[in-house]
C-alpha cells in the first residue's frame, strides 16, 4: 500500500514521510544495519538477520502490492533516516491486524521521525479497515512505552525475561496493540 508523502519541520529540519520505493531498497539496508547497532533497545544485534538491497526490493514490492501492507520511508535531505512496516496476513482468522515496526538512526532521534512514522501508519490503518495494530517493546525503553500509550496503545502482556542484552541480564519485551476506535 502507499501514502500521500507530507513533510514535517522539527526546529531546523525536515523530512518527508513517504512510501518507500524499491530504489530506497540499498539505503535501507545500510541503515537498518547502523540502527541494530546503535540501540538494544531492537530484536537484532548488528549484522544478525541481515537483509540485502534485494531483499528490500522484494519486501517494498511486496507491501506496496499488498492490501494490508506498508511500508514508509522518512527522508533528510535526499537520505533515508528512518523506516517503519506494517505487516499483516493472508489469513482469514488474524486478516484484521498488522504487527508494526520502526527504526531511526540515532542521528535523527528527537525530531519527532518515530512517532510520526507511527501516526501515519495508525492513520493508514485506520482508513485501511484494519482494526489492530501490534508492537513489540523492551520494558527499558520507557520513552516509546509513553509514546505509544499516548497514541492509543494498550498493553496486552509482558514475554518474561525475553531478551538477554549486553549486560548479561535479561529483560521483558511488552506487548502493545492500538484498536480501531469503535472495533469491540
Amino acid at each position: 500500500m502507499k501514502i500521500k508523502p507530507k513533510e514535517y519541520k522539527v526546529r531546523h529540519l525536515s523530512y518527508i514521510l513517504r512510501s518507500a520505493e524499491e530504489a530506497d531498497a540499498k539505503s535501507i539496508s545500510e541503515i537498518r544495519l547502523l540502527i541494530d547497532g546503535e540501540t538494544e533497545n531492537l530484536d537484532r544485534e548488528k549484522g544478525e538477520a541481515y537483509i540485502d538491497e534485494q531483499g528490500f526490493k522484494e519486501i517494498i514490492r511486496r507491501d506496496t502490492e499488498t492490501i494490508n501492507h506498508l511500508f514508509l520511508a522518512a527522508e533528510v535531505d535526499g537520505r533515508i533516516a528512518g523506516f517503519a512496516r506494517c505487516e499483516g496476513n493472508h489469513l482469514r482468522r488474524t486478516a484484521h491486524k498488522v504487527e508494526f515496526g520502526v527504526g531511526v538512526l540515532k542521528d535523527f532521534w528527537g525530531y519527532g521521525i518515530g512517532k510520526n512514522l507511527l501516526k501515519e501508519a495508525i492513520s493508514w490503518a485506520d482508513s485501511a479497515n484494519i482494526k489492530k495494530i501490534t508492537l513489540s517493546v523492551l520494558e527499558t525503553n520507557e520513552k516509546a512505552v509513553q509514546l505509544y500509550k499516548s497514541l492509543g496503545f494498550e498493553v496486552e502482556g509482558t514475554l518474561k525475561k525475553d531478551k538477554q542484552l549486553s549486560d548479561g541480564k535479561y529483560y521483558d519485551t511488552i506487548l502493545m496493540a492500538r484498536f480501531t476506535p469503535g472495533f469491540n
